[in-house]
């Protein structure tokens, strides 16, 4: 019996696992809305640049691309669009509210480095 021939291909892409969205993030999405008298969805995107090689943007959005993942619940919306999420994957996008402030933040397991304030990181 001949042994069997196993090769890797490394040209086809990881697989990616979406990002997910903390209670924290939704109740606060939530609580914009409700201050802002409508419902407006969160997208997190990742841009190159920063400090580190590439940086999270986070905004407000009044409704999704056509092509976006949509994390969902209780009616509150994050987007993350298709080029950002090889970036995100298993990623968690959270709420947090600390003595330096307030904000939505990124973990991101992929990234090898990150800078001091949170929004920059290199892969």
């Amino acid at each position: 019996m001949a042994d069997a021939e196993f090769s890797l291909d490394l040209s086809t892409p990881a697989i990616t696992v979406p990002p997910r969205a903390t209670d924290r993030a939704f109740a606060r999405l939530a609580e914009i809305a409700e201050g802002a008298g409508e419902a407006k969805c969160l997208r997190v995107a990742v841009e190159g640049g920063g400090c580190s090689g590439f940086q999270y943007e986070i905004t407000l959005e009044d409704a999704p691309a056509e092509d976006d993942l949509v994390l969902e619940k209780d009616g509150q919306r994050i987007l993350v669009d298709p080029v950002s999420l090889p970036f995100l994957s298993n990623s968690v996008i959270d709420f947090t509210d600390e003595l330096i402030g307030a904000r939505f933040a990124v973990e991101n397991p992929n990234a090898t480095s990150s800078c001091g304030c949170g929004t920059s990181f290199s892969m």
